[in-house]
């Protein structure tokens, strides 16, 4: 199989993923490419010994391959190898490339104080040893001059380039935020319109399902009443309530669907728990290892559905509480039937204070205990008990019929 160079733009991808591996390969290329130049020259002027060539080159090439993993360090490597240039009288290929791109770099990738900072320790040693060695590059005042007004502009010149990448970068990422803030607003108006017009939804839709059962409400009444005397007009009466019932069903089941949203869990449609389910609760609660115990006082009456749903997420979430963070104690359930409350009350002999389950968890918590009892009026207060323990107190209000 013949082997096929890389894609042009594959490499490139590659070489702006690994910027050190690039500066590297440029620093190799950069003594390779001296190298080679200097073996073209002629014999007279060439370097000798061949160390002269090849020692300043690749002691050049180093800040070219470390101005971006450790740009301090390439700067103050620089800064050694301009003094040492002095003494060498000699000024390799390498050194210039790694003086340009150093004072890009660091004005590309600074704030502009450390870019000035940079760029000053660079140059300093170049112009002082420009003005007081002047053997090292031309005796003649014109040279001189010339050398240093050359040298400080290639510095001007490599630092506003540096700056103008910069404040283009600047300028670029400050927009990509912009952009993504757009976004997300964009995204968060959606939202909030779909809600609003949700809610429009579910309040029209409330008023039809209320519609329904008042209208049943009434027809039960009057059919109740003519029962004995007009059975027929009883009959259409109950037919009627029966009708109107699937229709305040199907309408109830789009209410619902108007409201649920995707990000709530799919649910499996079974019969929800009651109060006679939290029995079994806590006697599931003691097998898995907390010792607890359920008193029922008062006279007990029978709840409406949606209340006995609520007082047995309450008694199952403040028992698992207790199994998650009460360590070694025991448990009890109070259920107390006054005439106008019905009172709940979970207390624990565990550490006392201590952090509840997530309020964001699906409506469990502290804070979905409490939106359960405010749903039905009720009232909820937790916290610690005095001695030791923890307690948490529902109160929620019932209404006794004579049926």
């Amino acid at each position: 199989m013949a082997w096929a160079p890389p894609a042009p733009g594959r490499a490139r991808d590659w070489l702006r993923g690994h910027p050190v591996a690039a500066d590297l390969l440029l620093a190799v290329s950069a003594v390779a490419v001296e190298l080679v130049l200097t073996g073209l020259l002629p014999s007279d002027l060439r370097p000798t010994p061949w160390l002269m060539a090849v020692g300043p080159s690749v002691a050049g090439a180093v800040p070219v391959a470390l101005r971006r993993a450790a740009p301090w360090f390439a700067v103050g490597t620089a800064m050694v190898l301009a003094v040492a240039t002095v003494f060498w009288h000699r000024q390799s290929l390498t050194m210039v490339l790694a003086y340009v791109l150093l004072t890009y770099s660091t004005a590309a990738r600074f704030p502009l104080r450390r870019a000035v900072l940079a760029g000053g320790l660079l140059w300093l040693p170049v112009l002082v040893g420009n003005v007081l060695v002047p053997d090292a590059i031309g005796a003649d005042d014109v040279s001189l001059a010339y050398r240093v007004l050359t040298n400080a502009m290639v510095a001007l010149v490599c630092f506003f380039i540096g700056r103008t990448v910069h404040n283009r970068r600047a300028y670029t990422a400050a927009l990509e935020e912009r952009t993504r803030a757009a976004e997300r607003d964009r995204h968060a108006l959606a939202d909030r319109a779909v809600a609003e017009e949700r809610r429009r939804i579910a309040r029209e839709l409330h008023d039809v399902v209320a519609h329904h059962v008042s209208v049943m409400g009434v027809l039960a009444t009057a059919a109740r009443r003519v029962l004995a005397r007009d059975p027929a007009a009883a009959d259409e009466a109950l037919g009627t309530i029966e009708e109107t019932g699937r229709t305040s069903l199907r309408e109830m089941g789009r209410l619902l669907s108007v409201l649920r949203t995707e990000a709530e869990p799919t649910v499996e449609l079974a019969p929800q728990p009651d109060l006679a389910g939290i029995e079994a609760l806590v006697e599931q609660v003691r097998d898995a290892g907390l010792p607890v115990n359920l008193w029922v006082t008062g006279e007990p009456v029978t709840l409406d559905p949606g209340v006995a749903l609520a007082v047995y997420r309450i008694v199952q979430e403040a028992l698992t509480n207790t199994l998650k963070h009460a360590g070694t104690a025991t448990a009890e359930v109070w259920l107390d039937f006054g005439q106008r409350w019905l009172r709940v009350e979970v207390v624990d002999t565990g550490r006392g204070e201590r952090i509840h389950a997530s309020p964001t968890a699906s409506g469990h918590g502290l804070l979905g205990m409490r939106e359960r009892a405010a749903i039905y009026g009720g009232t909820l207060r937790t916290g610690p008990r005095p001695g030791g323990g923890f307690r948490v107190i529902a109160q929620i209000p019932v209404e006794r019929s004579d049926r």
